[in-house]
């Protein structure tokens, strides 16, 4: 390590403890946490020296250099002018051996050591070299010390630096993400690593700034930097921040500051019901409290979630409102925040206080500045009880004086909500009582009161009694009842006589007595109604029913009765004063207080007036009983007397008043005139509180409202109040009425037993809408210190409607005879509910349409109205509307109403709608399957546009248009009706699913919304767009197939049948059946091994057949996507489609059918690689399948093909396993169709029949005829079905051929079952089928069946098997039709995919017929690597009209191995020579004397001999080689590893001969057609001529009639030499002879010539030789010269001899000129015809034909040597002049070779 030491200045570690910075304290922790806190102290806390970390060593990098640990640099700080400073490098061995090693001085004079020296430093151990630094100006010092080793040299940097101010902080901050308008933060802390004491200064753009902005950091000490971010829009903030610091030299580090704001997204969610009122889509949100008790305090939850990412701040408001004065909704929370992806409860309380009113309130829940609102609507119902009596009067009947009577009463409280009720009744002081006048009524209760009647006189009692219920209006119920004494016995008064009196009151009788009534009855002037009561007679006329009674409110019967106010529904008939009485401060006790009471008779008869006394009270009255006279008063006295000091009094006085002539039964005459008697109460109340002496102090409950209930201005409103008695003893009240005279209270005064309760009722009468306080003071228990002053306040509502926009409503530009609907909201903002009705004048009623037309509307609450505009014309509307609003009275009379008006202004207009794109292609979807798209529809109008879209379909395509025509729409519009606003545009999604695999066009036509009108609407339909599509289906076909392995053997075209590739292909082109998209997917459905079939496509796929142990058969397909649409396939086996399912639910019995699959599949007899895959469009994928030979017989796997949302297929896989030596002939089918043959044929084709060995060994068939010979006769000896090769043999592993022929009679099919033969095997009887027909009948259809296009024989070159080393440029060759004595060729190219091995290929045929007809050139060859042989395929008929489909086979070979195989065979040949000549002497004892044994000769490959070493002979035995064998093939077992054990086993033992490689094998199909030349010309006319008839005479056939054969034969014997000269006269021959003589001489002494001449001695041979062949070039020679010398021998005059009669002609015109120049153009013309009718003889054609084949042919094989460039443009290339010509020369034309 290395270890810095040195005086106190060279010690950077030591710092010194600021006196601001230490652990964070509560400030800052306040700050982690959100809380907030003074910046300005925070900014003093950073001015200052800053926190120093604690002291600790730091730590220097080391490195470690051959073993050498050493600090890689050396640093000197706070080093001053003039003093030395030392540090101390320490080198440490590290290594495990020792170390040597020097070192050189620092270079400068500034750094310095001891002198060098060498070290030597033992493992582990450490040396220390002091290094001196002494500065000698004021600057920054580097140096190194360089060590040495033998290794290499490394150094040690030394550096001493100035100090400087620096401040270390993070690159980069990231804040947390913000809300808008909130405040997030983050900090980092800011170190100072200098050893200067630094200020600094922060510049920070909006919005963002730092705490502290500026301070000053002392050395080593750090601060921690807050960043604040307030956003105020909704961006990503990527700013720089810079911070300035240090003295003079300012210096500057930015910090990059990344921030990101969002608006926030707040939703309110109500866990209940909505109120059903509230209109949707106006407020978001609506909590109802539903009905809540009065008095009483609900609470709900309301929650906010936040669905954006980021905090939510957000504020609760209340709806200003100055017109509510007492709030009955509250929420705590005001503020709050909402976290990211959170939620915030809010708890809403309702307390509601008026009986029976619906309140309504807002809140506001405001975010992101006030930018975002969402109102939550508070709606609530308060109930009170309903409490009711079971009767409205208790009748006692009568009793004897002294007795008492009770009666049951009860009291039901219906509602859920506690209900306090009180009978005004004293008990004390009554006649009646009742045991508990006062109490508590428990929701849905019902109670039974006991009522006791005690009678005091001999009278009628009557008494009305009120029941008050807090939060309800009172109540009352007549108690009545009579009492006897042995001589006073009034009339029993009943319920009729009360019945009877009220209609009588009303009426104005009841002033009188019964018996003047009595009288006036009797006299006629009363008369009885119906019901019994009296009446005055009716005038007459008769203007008016007489008056009934109608029972009045409770409350204003309660509180109009004539005392507590100055109105009374009747006038009294008998009154007492006072009626409330406060004797005051009675003491001393002795004193006895009088209180005069006057009691008035208002009626026109004597009454009697009788007290009930109370013999335990203070109070009584005297007299008890007294009578008064008609319309006069009398005095009474009131003597209190009281028995206690310092107690209160309170008591009831009661008296009843009656008419004296009641006092007996007898006296009354009619019931009619029985009036009750009237009750008399005198409230008194007193204290004998002495002076001084303080009143009890009340306990009690007072529950009172703070308002009266609204009401319209000039209209009573009353309310209750509550007064409970908590304590123990009595409580007098009294309520101050003058003090306010506003308020009527009622009762004014009285007392409250220990646990009882009071209930007042309060009565107010606003009369206008301003609020009015009113103080009432209540004083208790007769003291002034213990006066309540109960505030309250009234005001009355006006009728007072808010219209929403200050009463303007504005419709955006409507499309005529359209709708436009917008929300129009209308409050209440007054305290009572209110009925509005609006009214629309009648001739815009069409136009104009409001929903609600009427309702109700709550306390202050705002409804959301639907006014729907609907213009008939283009023009612009103001209209003008009327809202009537009034109270919701019961009453008949119409209440005051109030009207407002609404302006509403609109606008018709038209417009259109258009598609952006009126034609869509959605190009290929699949059938099925869905595909989606948009299409924007346009309105360039200024009015929105309400559209219905209507879809017509059409479908076209190869199908029947009755059946397509009632197939579902295709098309699903995702909305077909909607809005398109002005001036923009609206997607509509559309989804395509066609059902065929047909073309859809869909027609989309529109039409505006009319819903008025909508017949109109389909009317007016217009066209918008149209959508064209194509339904398909995914599908794909095999383009080529190919075979290996142990079916190499099989000829394409055999293997493209024994798979079935044909009908595979037409499978794939059809449309796939519902039932093959049950499973649309692959997927494992079954639950059995054999799965169900679902498809009804059904065949087979052969791999033919071979021998056991053989390569397993490998067939190779290409499937080619020629669709447009990916396509997804997979082979299923059996297993691959069952469930996987649980032991237990197997099923552990199994089929031999199970069986055999299972054992196929276990052991992978059948193998596709890949299973599963997916093309592209115009994708290839190679596919292999394969089929193991381990078990004999033969093997079926059913193997579901499906292609996903298309095909399903079943693919029956068999194969065919043999035994070894077991003859065996596959034949793929068992029925054969011949080709369509027309009836009258004469040359009919020659038809084959392939036969595949699929054994080890030749096999050799047999035709059985029989049935054959059967048809024939049947036919008239005609020969139907002619076999032409009966009997054949085939070797193993290829394919055979059986010609037939079929040559119907007849227009019909034709069968035959024919029975093959296997030589050793077993016999197949095969059905041929042919079938005639009528050429005349069919027509053009017969030729075009018999035509044979080269397109029906699809081919491939890219599909190779394993190993293949050259591919063939054509897999398949068609020559179609041929006519007999042509022949047609084609090029075929060998083309090396190898890179660095040469390949040898040779071309074999099959069958000797083959060989005759087919010819490939060159037959064999060596292609180099990445080389292209070309090769010649000519085919010439056999001369009958066959069919033939020839497979050809290239054998591959790869040129190294068949040399190493030559070599190898030539190793073991010499091998075997020489063993033959060779033994070995394995005798042990031949130096001793011993019997010789005879020696062990045994058979080796090799011997291998050692020389006799020394003078011993020491005869050492000869380790030979394994024998010489061929290899013999045992025979294999099933299983593979048995059969390699035995072949290894075996091979060790032998020297097997070396087999030749095995060859790849190439297939190449060649098909075509020969006719006969008339057939040919019959049915192909147009392809006449283009085919040359070859006719060489040594191949005419012998049947051919027209030919002469014995004038060929004589033509053949003339002299070859005459056919040059047979046309020459002497005039020619010296012509020709002197110019050749020119030319020859010009030729040899032409130097250029001799050039040439010796460079084409080097040059290959050149076609020329190609123009003759020994054998064939002699017979033309010959032909040609006897065709020529019989022509001239036919025409004697042509060759005159040189005697006879031409040798006279001949002389006899020589000496004529004229005659000389006749004779010249007569030899002309006849030369000119000689060589015509030459260039028409076959042998000419045939050596033109092959003379341009063979240049054609060198063309193409120079093209494909890359020599020329056939598709380059030809140039004109000028030959030079040659010397021995002139200087004319025609200018050639060659194509131009590529560059």
């Amino acid at each position: 390590m290395t270890r810095l030491e040195g005086d106190s200045l060279a010690s950077p570690l030591k710092y010194r403890t600021g006196p601001c910075w230490g652990r964070p304290g509560p400030e800052m922790l306040a700050q982690l946490h959100g809380k907030p806190q003074n910046s300005d102290s925070f900014q003093k806390q950073c001015y200052g020296y800053g926190r120093k970390p604690p002291a600790r060593k730091s730590k220097k990098k080391k490195g470690v250099f051959w073993g050498i640990e050493v600090a890689e640099t050396l640093r000197w700080h706070g080093w001053e002018l003039g003093k030395e400073m030392i540090k101390h490098l320490i080198l440490k061995n590290v290594h495990e051996k020792t170390q040597r090693l020097s070192y050189r001085c620092p270079s400068t004079r500034s750094f310095f050591t001891i002198f060098p020296q060498p070290i030597t430093l033992s493992p582990g151990m450490s040396l220390t070299l002091p290094i001196v630094f002494r500065p000698t100006e004021k600057r920054e010092y580097e140096d190194s010390i360089c060590f040495k080793k033998a290794e290499g040299e490394f150094s040690v940097t030394l550096r001493a630096t100035l100090p400087r101010s620096y401040l270390s902080f993070p690159a980069s901050v990231q804040l947390p993400i913000c809300a808008v308008h909130n405040v997030t933060e983050t900090t980092f802390p800011m170190c100072n690593i200098s050893d200067l004491i630094t200020v600094f200064a922060w510049e920070v753009p909006s919005p963002f700034y730092m705490i502290p902005d500026y301070g000053i950091l002392s050395p080593g000490a750090e601060c921690t930097v807050k960043v604040v971010f307030q956003a105020k829009v909704a961006a990503v903030y990527d700013v720089t921040a810079t911070c300035w610091f240090g003295g003079e030299n300012k210096q500057k580090r930015t910090i990059q500051i990344k921030a990101l704001a969002k608006y926030p997204y707040l939703r309110v969610s109500v866990t209940g019901e909505e109120d059903e009122g509230v209109q949707p889509g106006k407020f978001q949100d609506v909590l109802c409290f539903g009905s809540v008790p009065v008095g009483t305090t609900a609470e709900q939850c309301v929650e906010i979630f936040n669905l954006s990412v980021v905090d939510a701040p957000c504020r609760i408001e209340r709806a200003k409102d100055p017109l509510l004065q007492d709030h009955v909704f509250s929420c705590d929370v005001s503020h709050g925040l909402v976290p990211a992806k959170g939620k915030l409860v809010l708890s809403i309380r309702f307390q509601p206080q008026v009986v029976g009113e619906h309140s309504t309130d807002y809140f506001t829940i405001t975010s992101a500045g006030c930018l975002l609102q969402t109102v939550l609507k508070v709606v609530g119902f308060c109930k009170g009880p309903l409490v009711f009596l079971h009767q409205h009067s208790v009748d006692f009947d009568w009793i004897n004086l002294g007795e008492s009577s009770m009666q049951m009463l009860k009291i039901s409280n219906t509602s859920d909500v506690l209900a306090y009720y009180q009978f005004d009744i004293d008990g004390r002081g009554s006649v009646f009582s009742l045991d508990r006048p006062c109490g508590v009524l428990e929701g849905a209760t019902t109670l039974v009161l006991k009522v006791t009647f005690r009678p005091a006189h001999p009278i009628s009692y009557h008494r009305r009694v009120v029941c008050l219920v807090h939060h309800q209006e009172p109540m009352y119920v007549d108690f009545f009842g009579t009492c006897h004494s042995d001589t006073v016995k009034p009339a029993i008064l009943q319920a009729k006589h009360l019945s009877w009196y009220r209609t009588n009151m009303v009426r104005g009788l009841t002033l009188y007595p019964p018996d003047i009534l009595s009288v006036m009855l009797k006299d006629g002037k009363l008369l009885m109604d119906e019901k019994g009561a009296l009446m005055l007679p009716p005038e007459i006329p008769e203007d008016k029913a007489p008056k009934e009674y109608f029972e009045a409110s409770p409350v204003n019967e309660y509180f109009y009765d004539g005392v507590s106010s100055d109105l009374a529904l009747f006038p009294p008939h008998v009154s007492v004063t006072p009626k409330e009485y406060d004797f005051g401060c009675c003491v001393p006790l002795h004193k006895v207080e009088l209180l005069p009471l006057c009691v008035t008779n208002h009626t026109k008869g004597k009454i009697t007036v009788a007290w009930t006394t109370m013999h335990d009270s203070a109070f009584q009255v005297s007299p008890e009983i007294c009578d008064i006279p008609p319309l006069k008063s009398s005095a009474f006295r009131v003597l209190f007397q009281p028995t206690q000091l310092n107690s209160l009094y309170a008591a009831e006085l009661e008296g009843f008043a009656f008419y004296k002539v009641l006092r007996h039964y007898s006296n009354i005459e009619e019931d009619a005139t029985i009036c009750p008697s009237w009750c008399l109460t005198v409230r008194l109340r007193a204290h004998t509180y002495e002076a001084g002496r303080e009143h009890f102090i009340p306990q009690y409950i007072l529950d009172v409202p703070k308002t009266f209930p609204p009401v319209a201005p000039d209209t009573d409103t009353c309310c209750s109040m509550l007064l409970s008695n908590t304590g123990a003893s009595l409580i007098t009240f009294s309520v101050d009425q003058a003090a306010c005279p506003s308020v009527l209270v009622k009762p004014h005064s009285g007392h409250i037993m220990p646990g009882g309760h009071q209930i007042f009722f309060l009565s107010t009468h606003p009369v206008n809408t301003v609020s009015q306080q009113h103080v009432l003071p209540l004083q208790l228990n007769s003291c002034p210190g213990y006066t309540k002053e109960i505030d309250l306040r009234s005001c009355g509502e006006s009728l007072l409607l808010l219209l929403e926009g200050d009463g303007n409503l504005y419709f955006k530009p409507v499309y005529i005879g359209t709708s436009s609907t917008r929300m129009y909201t209308i409050k209440n903002c007054t305290r009572l509910p209110m009925v509005f009705t609006w009214k629309i004048r009648q001739s815009d009623s069409k136009i104009l349409s409001v929903t609600p037309t009427a309702g109700i509307l709550h306390p202050y609450e705002a409804m959301a109205q639907a006014w729907a505009f609907t213009p008939d014309k283009e023009t612009k509307y103001v209209l003008r509307a009327m809202v009537f609003v009034s109270r919701k009275s019961p009453d008949s009379v119409s209440p005051k109403s109030a009207s407002y008006a609404l302006r509403i202004v609109g606008e018709g207009l038209l417009g259109t709608i258009r598609a952006q794109k009126e034609h869509l292609d959605l190009g290929n979807v699949l059938v099925g399957d869905l595909q989606s798209c948009s299409i924007a529809l346009l309105n360039d109008g200024n009015c929105s546009l309400k559209y219905i879209l209507s879809v017509e379909q059409q479908i076209t395509g190869p199908c029947d248009p009755e059946e397509v025509r009632s197939d579902p729409l295709a098309l699903e519009l995702e909305h077909s009706r909607g809005t398109v606003p002005a001036r923009s545009k609206t997607l509509v999604r559309i989804t395509v699913r066609p059902a065929r695999r047909l073309h859809y066009t869909w027609s989309i036509k529109y039409a505006i919304c009319n819903p008025t009108d909508l017949a109109s609407t389909k009317k007016e339909q217009r066209p918008l767009c149209c959508i064209v599509a194509t339904g398909i289906y995914p599908t794909f076909c095999i383009t080529d197939a190919c075979s290996a392995g142990s079916a190499s053997g099989i000829s394409k075209s055999h293997l493209w049948r024994l798979f079935s590739l044909d009908t595979l292909n037409d499978y794939l082109e059809r449309d796939p059946a519902a039932s093959e998209l049950t499973y649309r997917v692959p997927t494992r459905h079954s639950t059995c091994l054999i799965p169900p079939v679902y498809t009804p496509l059904l065949l087979d796929f052969n791999f033919g057949a071979a021998p056991i142990g053989s390569e397993p058969a490998l067939v190779m397909l290409l499937m080619v996507n020629k669709g447009v649409v990916p396509v997804e396939w997979a082979f299923l086996f059996p297993s691959d489609q069952k469930m996987d399912m649980e032991h237990w639910a197997e099923d552990v019995e199994f089929s031999l059918h199970e069986l055999h699959q299972m054992r196929i599949q276990d052991n992978q007899l059948f193998s596709i690689s890949p299973k599963s895959g997916k093309l592209l469009p115009g994708q290839e994928q190679s596919l292999q399948l394969s089929h193991r030979h381990d078990f004999i017989g033969t093997d079926h796997l059913p193997v579901l093909l499906k292609v996903s949302y298309g095909h399903e297929i079943l693919l029956n896989f068999s194969g065919v396993t043999v035994e070894r030596y077991q003859r065996y002939v596959h034949f793929a089918s068992t029925k054969h169709l011949f080709e369509p043959i027309a009836i009258g044929t004469s040359h009919p084709l020659t038809q084959i029949y392939e036969l595949y060995n699929g054994s080890s060994m030749s096999v050799m068939f047999e035709v059985q005829l029989d049935n054959i010979v059967r048809i024939q006769e049947e036919n008239f000896q005609h020969p139907v079905f002619v076999c032409l090769t009966p009997r054949g043999e085939i070797p193993p592993g290829t394919t055979g051929h059986i010609e037939w022929t079929f040559s119907p009679l007849e227009a019909r099919m034709y069968a035959v079952d024919v029975p093959i033969h296997i030589l050793g095997g077993e016999s197949t009887l095969i059905t041929f089928q042919g079938v005639g027909y009528d050429p005349h009948t069919v027509g053009d259809t017969a030729t075009s069946s018999k035509a044979l296009s080269p397109s029906d024989f699809p081919g491939s070159t890219k599909l190779t098997v394993p190993g293949q080393a050259i591919t063939l440029s054509h897999q398949r060759i068609c020559l179609g039709n041929i006519p007999d004595c042509s022949k047609a060729s084609r090029l075929v190219f060998l083309n090396s995919i190898l890179e660095s091995k040469a390949v040898v290929f040779a071309w074999k045929i099959s069958t000797c017929k083959d060989k005759r007809v087919l010819q490939i050139t060159p037959e064999s060859g060596i292609v180099q690597p990445g080389e292209s042989i070309p090769c010649f395929i000519t085919l010439r008929p056999s001369g009958s009209a066959s069919s033939y489909s020839i497979d050809v086979v290239c054998e591959i070979y790869i040129q190294e191995s068949l040399v190493q195989y030559e070599r190898e065979l030539q190793d073991w040949e010499r091998e075997k020579e020489r063993q033959a000549v060779e033994f070995t002497i394995t005798e042990k004892d031949l130096g001793t004397k011993k019997k010789p044994k005879s020696p062990a000769v045994r058979s080796s490959v090799s011997a291998e001999t050692e020389n006799l070493l020394g003078s011993s002979a020491v005869i050492r035995k000869y380790k030979t080689l394994p024998p010489i064998t061929n290899h013999p093939m045992p025979n294999l077992p099933a299983g593979h590893l048995q059969r390699k054990l035995l072949l290894d086993k075996e091979t060790s033992r032998v020297w097997v001969k070396p087999e030749p490689p095995k060859p790849i094998l190439l297939h190449l199909g060649v098909t075509a057609r020969s006719y006969s030349i008339e057939d040919f010309f019959s049915n192909f006319t147009s392809e006449f001529p283009k085919y040359f008839l070859s006719r060489p005479f040594s191949d005419q056939p012998l049947e051919r009639k027209f030919m002469d054969v014995s004038w060929d034969r004589d033509r053949m014997d003339v002299d070859p030499e005459w056919l040059s000269l047979a046309a020459a006269s002497k005039q020619e021959l010296q012509i020709v002879t002197d110019i050749l003589t020119g030319v020859i001489r010009g030729v040899l002494e032409n130097t250029q010539f001799h050039d040439a001449v010796r460079r084409s001695l080097d040059e290959p041979i050149p076609y020329f030789s190609q123009f003759r062949c020994v054998e064939s070039a002699e017979i033309q020679d010959r032909r040609q010269c006897s065709m020529v010398l019989s022509m001239a021998s036919a025409s004697p005059d042509l060759y005159p001899d040189e005697g006879g009669e031409g040798k006279e002609m001949s002389q006899e015109t020589s000496p004529s000129n004229d005659l000389l120049e006749s004779w010249d153009i007569f030899h002309h013309k006849q030369l000119r015809e000689q060589k015509e009718m030459m260039s028409r003889q076959p042998a000419f054609g045939n050596l033109t034909e092959l003379v341009l084949e063979n240049i054609l042919q060198n063309i193409l094989m120079e093209a494909s040597h890359g020599e020329v460039v056939l598709t380059a443009r030809p140039r004109v290339i000028a030959l030079p002049p040659s010397p021995s010509r002139s200087s004319n020369f025609n200018p050639v034309e060659t194509p131009q070779q590529s560059p």
